[in-house]
């Protein structure tokens, strides 16, 4: 006779979900590795037959499964307004590297699709537009403190291609970089292009 899973179907597909939502309410711990660990964590899937459902971190830890060392479920959760802010100092520190989604997934523990949904309706804009507003605030001192080539400034920020920099830089600042150095942050372009405004209107 076949055993039934006790396993709630909600719980469940909080786990395949990497539902966020679900942090602090229960964990999982997996039988065959004796790992336990948040229901957003970005591990492989477990087999649902190898599942366990603890609703204290206590609880796992007694019967013998240790934290997962990617969600560090031994660890209180953090504020929303604190992830936030660290995945913007990572990103502050890191702007002139490639930054994907998965990549900043996989740094803070987060399905893509909750860390892309969750950054933006706190910061307005999304983690890859955050980036791109870094970037081009770099290229601005660029181009106005040094005599770097277009091609040289923008792979100077992480931009491997000369022409795309120019299409961000000009849906960011109204303006192209050419234009922008001739200014050299004069009254017209720096009046009108200031660093809160560009952010201001990121998203546009």
């Amino acid at each position: 006779m076949q055993t039934h899973n006790p396993i709630h179907k909600k719980l469940w597909e909080a786990i395949v979900s990497n539902n966020h939502s679900y942090d602090g309410k229960f964990f999982y711990g997996v039988q065959t590795t004796k790992v336990f660990c948040r229901p957003s964590c970005p591990s492989r899937i477990p087999k649902l037959e190898n599942v366990r459902i603890f609703y204290h971190r206590q609880e796992a830890i007694n019967e013998g499964f240790r934290p997962c060392k990617r969600c560090r479920p031994d660890q209180l959760q953090l504020p929303i307004q604190e992830w936030i802010d660290q995945i913007k100092r990572f990103l502050e520190k890191n702007w002139s590297n490639t930054i994907s989604l998965d990549l900043l997934a996989n740094v803070f523990h987060l399905s893509p699709y909750h860390l892309q949904r969750t950054f933006k309706k706190c910061v307005g804009v999304t983690p890859a537009q955050y980036l791109e507003q870094i970037k081009v605030d770099q290229a601005m001192h660029y181009l106005q403190e040094t005599d770097q080539t277009m091609k040289e400034i923008a792979q100077a920020v992480g931009i491997s291609n000369a022409q795309y920099f120019t299409t961000i830089f000009k849906k960011k600042t109204g303006v192209t970089p050419s234009m922008y150095r001739k200014s050299k942050g004069g009254n017209r372009v720096g009046s009108a292009y200031t660093t809160n405004d560009l952010l201001d209107n990121i998203s546009q």
